[in-house]
């Protein structure tokens, strides 16, 4: 059985309001255990509510994980504080990644910023044996931001094994034969070749184990139903602007296929990201990563 979209709609709204009452209320605790004030960006929900614009986006590395082929994947994420205001900032002296593997600055991280806290965007991957310290280096609105990432045990997520429910991440593929991605590195497919201003189909294969984690699952039990999961549409990176006619698609955990036209303003390479959560959502089960996927699709866009 499945539950209605309004029912969806309320417990999402409970759950995440719960989640930053929770939070909300360890910032006394946080100022009083540093003895001073701190800056608001230095705050792991530090905002200065209602401001729309001039706040900081900050990197956030959020644990890391091993994968089936034995590499490590440094999961990163990002805290937007503005309520209106989305950053740019290209790949390159104010936006890299340093000590990874190749030396590339460029490891899929975002190059645009949307408002609010996104967990575990992206990954970077290192061998087991890498003793480069990793770092995401981010400036903006006049700050730098160097955060690194940390291989104490204390930091290891349960992003693609499941946590304690048993819940695994959902699975999903760009064609419906192609490769399947899990947990927040996925698969990075393409490229899809498109053209400024012309809608290009992007389709994606979605499946889920139909578990659910944390509070979420309480009203799973209670009402006996199987909810869906979502698929969301983010422009990660690139030049211009990108229109999704499908912002968000809700599949069956069954499986499902969903189709959006994404449009783009410039021409240029662009990387979009597809992020497929179950109702237990990041702000729940952001410490485990266990309860979404991203995947990406690389698009070159001409005149």
């Amino acid at each position: 059985m499945q539950p209605s979209d309004t029912a969806i709609h309320y417990i999402r709204i409970f759950i995440s309001r719960l989640a930053g009452v929770l939070s909300l209320a360890c910032l006394p605790l946080l100022a009083q255990a540093q003895g001073t004030p701190l800056a608001v960006e230095l705050l792991p929900l530090g905002k200065d509510l209602g401001i729309q614009s001039g706040q900081t986006v900050t990197p956030a590395f959020e644990g890391w994980y091993e994968n089936e082929a034995g590499d490590i994947e440094l999961s990163f994420g990002f805290y937007n504080r503005n309520s209106e205001e989305v950053l740019d900032i290209p790949v390159g002296a104010a936006n890299r990644i340093i000590g990874a593997a190749d030396g590339n600055d460029d490891q899929g991280q975002p190059t645009v910023f949307a408002t609010g806290r996104h967990w575990g965007v992206f990954t970077v991957t290192i061998p087991a044996d890498h003793e480069d310290e990793v770092v995401w280096h981010l400036e903006n609105q006049g700050k730098v931001f160097h955060v690194p990432a940390n291989l104490h045990t204390d930091y290891v997520i349960d992003a693609i094994v499941g946590d304690a429910n048993g819940n695994l991440p959902p699975k999903i593929r760009f064609s419906e034969d192609g490769p399947t991605g899990h947990g927040p590195a996925g698969i990075t497919a393409g490229p899809v070749n498109a053209r400024v201003g012309e809608p290009v189909s992007l389709d994606a294969w979605v499946t889920d184990d139909g578990k659910v984690s944390g509070i979420a699952a309480m009203f799973v039990a209670q009402s006996g139903a199987t909810p869906p999961v979502d698929l969301h549409w983010f422009a990660h990176q690139g030049p211009g602007t990108v229109e999704f006619s499908e912002v968000e698609t809700k599949i069956p955990a069954a499986g499902g296929q969903a189709t959006t036209e994404a449009t783009f303003s410039e021409a240029g390479s662009y990387l979009v990201r597809a992020r497929i959560t179950d109702l237990s959502g990041p702000e729940i089960a952001g410490h485990s990563q266990c309860c979404w996927t991203n995947s990406f699709i690389r698009v070159d866009v001409s005149n």
